[in-house]
């Protein structure tokens, strides 16, 4: 296994403005990805996402840092790094949604890298490469549900 990226395409029922709306703002992230959001959807725009109740011992707060902001053909982040060092390619994992027209819909092309630069040890790699994999596995199929039911609302 090669831990390097996870890589997915998927064609979405919606215009490339709505999708993108939908992958940076955070109103409509805490409706298919974290249970919060907060954060400025512009480069070099930082914030948290949270899953799991904010107010609880077992939630998950994870700072964000805005690299690409260009709507509406790509919108990436910086995320899981110390936030006190900030976000660096050697420290984080970078996410890049990337939306091409396709018909009457968008082709979103999605990927998530950095694993290897986080410089974990073998184990820890494949075990968050792995969690990353089967969250996405979750969460993307949500995205595409949300913008259906965003699009076909009255």
């Amino acid at each position: 296994m090669e831990y390097g990226s996870i890589e997915r395409e998927i064609h979405i029922a919606a215009t490339p403005d709505v999708v993108y709306e939908v992958v940076s703002k955070p109103e409509h992230l805490r409706e298919w990805w974290p249970d919060e959001a907060d954060l400025t959807p512009v480069p070099g725009g930082t914030g948290t996402i949270t899953f799991g109740d904010a107010g609880t011992p077992g939630s998950h707060v994870v700072p964000v840092t805005v690299i690409e902001a260009d709507p509406p053909r790509r919108f990436s982040f910086r995320w899981v790094y110390d936030e006190e060092r900030g976000a660096a390619p050697d420290n984080s994992l970078l996410v890049t949604f990337d939306l091409v027209p396709s018909g009457t819909g968008t082709l979103l092309r999605f990927s998530e890298t950095g694993f290897r630069e986080k410089g974990w040890e073998a184990a820890v790699l494949e075990e968050q490469y792995q969690d990353h994999v089967n969250g996405w596995n979750h969460f993307l199929p949500r995205l595409v549900t949300y913008v259906d039911k965003l699009v076909s609302a009255p």
